[in-house]
């Protein structure tokens, strides 16, 4: 087996990578990354001990992209993940759009050339933020939640007590990055079924490990767990400048069992080609309850922490209170569950931060 993994020094496509080839050692895997995240240089000696052959390129570059060796399957790691994309003072909308639906584009060209599969990692960002904006909440233990008291939750299509499931609204506006994905679903769709080659789209959860190069805007479990830990100033950023917004959380290495069994099926019509993949509502937490854990963690530890986190009740574009993705449609198809509690991956960023104090630094997220 062949694998082109674009984007795999990122903290997903590298995770990917190496427990890919742990799983599967017979294996050839190959990636590219054009290092434009701060950090991801540092992912590079650990991919190719274990085999992985990385090179720089970019998958904006057309050309460069038609002359990529032959591969069985791509796994498209490839994005700028921030849902504030192109709208502020990073990356240009242009851009955004060159990265997340261009490239994918340059992608489904080469798919179609070679009959690769393709698995395609998309967001619970798709799903309308308006809507999820103005989905009635209520708080409990220090998070939001569905308000299940309110007859207007039970009438919304596609909210579950497990989530939201596929069948939610993807009405504009979703976010530049958000439509940016769901654009790219859609025309990878249409190529697979012009072109009959295998195709796997996975809207993941908030993905989080150690090691992941996290910043406000991405990557918030990581960011929050460093900047907690070297005492670097926080936001409880809008609602009601308590923390209380819920996300999921997923391990890279959940998602590559499942990623195993797509490419074990090859073409199977019979399964869903479209499927929520996160950690659930066993792995949904708030930025309050996050907190509270380190705070724990680390008294418990006799640890002295400066603990710098304040209110700013001004809204942030895009933000919800409560986005928890319900999985049941991939646990289904493929007998996959997620494996890692969200305190296993929490303890495991909050070692790394411990012997890894710069690493806000690394991320440029200070």
């Amino acid at each position: 087996m062949r694998l082109l993994i674009p984007g795999v020094c990122g903290f997903v496509g590298s995770r990917l990578a190496c427990a890919l080839a742990q799983l599967h050692p017979d294996w050839s895997i190959c990636g590219f990354d054009n290092f434009i995240r701060s950090g991801s240089r540092l992912n590079v000696d650990c991919l190719e001990r274990q085999g992985v052959q990385v090179f720089e390129a970019d998958l904006r570059d057309r050309e460069f992209v038609s002359q990529l060796p032959v591969a069985d399957w791509v796994i498209d790691c490839a994005a700028n993940p921030s849902v504030v994309a192109g709208i502020g003072n990073g990356s240009s909308s242009q851009e955004l759009m060159d990265h997340n639906l261009v490239g994918s584009l340059h992608l489904l060209e080469y798919c179609k050339r070679h009959s690769a599969g393709l698995v395609l990692l998309s967001t619970s960002r798709v799903y309308s933020a308006s809507r999820l904006a103005e989905l009635p909440c209520c708080v409990s233990d220090n998070a939001f939640g569905p308000d299940w008291d309110s007859e207007v939750v039970y009438n919304w299509s596609g909210v579950t007590r497990r989530g939201i499931d596929e069948g939610f609204s993807i009405e504009p506006p979703l976010s530049l990055y958000g439509v940016s994905k769901l654009a790219s679903e859609w025309v990878a769709r249409e190529y697979a079924a012009a072109f009959e080659f295998p195709l796997w789209i996975n809207r993941c959860g908030v993905m989080a490990g150690a090691g992941q190069f996290g910043k406000a805007d991405q990557g918030i479990v990581a960011y929050w767990i460093h900047a907690l830990s070297v005492g670097h100033p926080l936001r409880y950023i809008g609602f009601d400048g308590r923390g209380h917004q819920v996300r999921d959380c997923l391990h890279p290495d959940d998602l590559a069992r499942l990623i195993d069994l797509q490419i074990a099926s090859g073409f199977d019509p019979g399964k869903p080609q479209t499927c929520n993949v996160s950690g659930g509502l066993a792995s949904s937490f708030s930025l309050r309850q996050l907190t509270d854990w380190c705070r724990m963690r680390w008294d418990a530890s006799g640890t002295s922490k400066s603990w710098n986190v304040v209110s700013d009740f001004q809204p942030r574009a895009f933000d919800c209170p409560w986005i928890v993705l319900d999985s049941h449609v991939a646990e289904s198809a493929w007998g996959w569950q997620p494996m890692r509690t969200r305190e296993s991956i929490w303890q495991e960023i909050a070692n790394f931060a411990e012997t890894h104090p710069e690493w806000l630094l690394v991320s440029q997220a200070s």
